[in-house]
This record gives structure tokens, C-alpha cells and sequence, in this order.
């Protein structure tokens, strides 16, 4: 977990370093949103921490309060998680302007950069809320990682977070403007009125899941099996 911390990290920094380079070395204007949505990338888990944090403190008060807390805290955390995963949506290149003197070789690496750092940000998201999971419903998560309603609590995030990332690429959504739920729902009833809508966005939803899962496998999959295999010989 701290490799895969310190490589989160790491992306971040060289995503925003390619940023600000891009209009540093070629003389043209900051492309101030992406530095917006890798802030938003982070944001989940920032959000996870204050919230395990502020959950355990208010459990040793009281159990009722410290669930109500914990529930509240994962709603607004599933709600922001889309934005990390996001990210992946910038490989369209639609920051290029026809006046740009950026070779197309520097926007290549920068949003492939920024799309990965989005994608390990999900990653290390995934694995907590994986960890959590195993812990609140077993009461010990080493050795119940592969049990399946932790593993269906996991593939449904998957699925919501993908959801989230069409809502926010093809409908414009942020995750705030559910402060706005009359005209929240009536922008989402029109848009899903159509057989084409409804099949374009399970195509999406699908195909995304699947994708942050193999990555989220080949990433946490090594980590997660040392840790049952570990405490299986123990």
C-alpha cells in the first residue's frame, strides 16, 4: 500500500508538472480545468480519511451516531469518487486548439499521464473502501477480501463510479449538482427517454466497470493475495 501511495503521488505531481510545462515551454495558455480535475481526483480519498477518522471518534461516543456519520460520509464520498476515474475521459485531446504550437507527442504523454494518475487514484480509493468493507461486515478484512457480498460491494462501486464518469462526460454533471434534484431528475428524464441514450450509457457503464476492475486486479490483486495468503499460514 505505501508503494502504490507513493506512485499516486508521484502521478499527481508529473500530471500537474506536464501542465504548467505545457504552457510554460510552449508559450500557450494554461489549461486551467485539468488542474481542477486532478484536485477533484484527489479529493475522494481526502474525503475517505477525514471520514474514517471522524467515524471511529464518533463510534467511541455512540454506535447510532457513528454508523449515521459513516453513511453520510460514504454517500458524499461515492458521490465525488467519479471524478478520479474522470480523468481517463481526457485522452479525447479536446484541449488542443488548431493555433496550438504543442507537438501532439507532449499532449500524447500529459494526458496519458493525467489519465493513469485519475485511474491509480481509483485504485487506491477501491482498496480502502475493499479493506472497509471486509471489516464492517466480518470484522476482519485479511483473510475476507474474496467474500462475495464484499465482492459484490465492491462491483457495484465500480459500476456506480462508471455510471458517474458518463453522467459527467456526456450529460455535464458534477457531483454538486445534486444540491439542485428537481432539475437534477428532469435533465436525467429526458436524457434517458431514448432507446439510443439508454443503450450508449449501459455500453459505457459496462465497458468502464470492466476496465477499472482488471486494472484495480492487476494493481491491489498481488497485494490482496500476499494479505490472505499471509494470514491464512499464520
Amino acid at each position: 500500500m505505501p508503494t502504490l501511495l507513493l506512485g499516486a503521488s508521484a502521478l499527481n505531481i508529473y500530471a500537474v508538472l506536464l501542465i504548467v510545462g505545457r504552457a510554460v515551454i510552449f508559450r500557450t495558455r494554461l489549461y486551467r480545468p485539468m488542474l481542477w480535475n486532478i484536485w477533484l481526483s484527489i479529493l475522494p480519498i481526502l474525503i475517505l480519511i477525514v471520514a474514517i477518522t471522524v467515524g471511529i471518534g464518533a463510534l467511541l461516543i455512540s454506535r447510532p451516531v457513528g454508523y449515521l456519520v459513516l453513511a453520510l460520509c460514504s454517500i458524499i464520498w461515492l458521490l465525488m469518487l467519479p471524478n478520479a476515474s474522470y480523468l481517463i475521459t481526457e485522452l479525447n485531446l479536446s484541449h488542443r486548439q488548431p493555433e496550438d504550437s504543442v507537438p501532439m507527442w507532449f499532449d500524447i504523454i500529459l494526458v496519458i499521464t493525467l489519465a493513469m494518475s485519475g485511474v491509480i487514484n481509483t485504485v487506491i480509493n477501491l482498496f480502502t473502501a475493499h479493506t472497509l468493507s471486509a471489516l464492517f461486515f466480518y470484522g476482519d478484512y485479511a483473510t475476507n477480501y474474496l467474500q462475495p457480498l464484499v465482492l459484490a460491494t465492491l462491483g457495484a462501486v465500480l459500476v456506480l463510479v462508471a455510471f458517474g464518469m458518463y453522467l459527467g462526460r456526456y450529460l455535464r454533471f458534477n457531483s454538486w449538482d445534486l444540491r439542485h434534484p428537481v432539475s437534477f431528475v428532469k435533465k436525467l428524464g429526458e436524457h434517458f427517454s431514448t432507446r439510443e441514450n439508454l443503450l450508449a450509457s449501459g455500453g459505457f457503464t459496462l465497458t468502464y466497470a470492466i476496465f477499472l476492475a482488471l486494472i484495480y486486479l492487476v494493481t491491489a490483486g498481488p497485494l490482496i493475495h500476499f494479505m490472505v495468503r499471509f494470514e491464512s499460514l499464520g
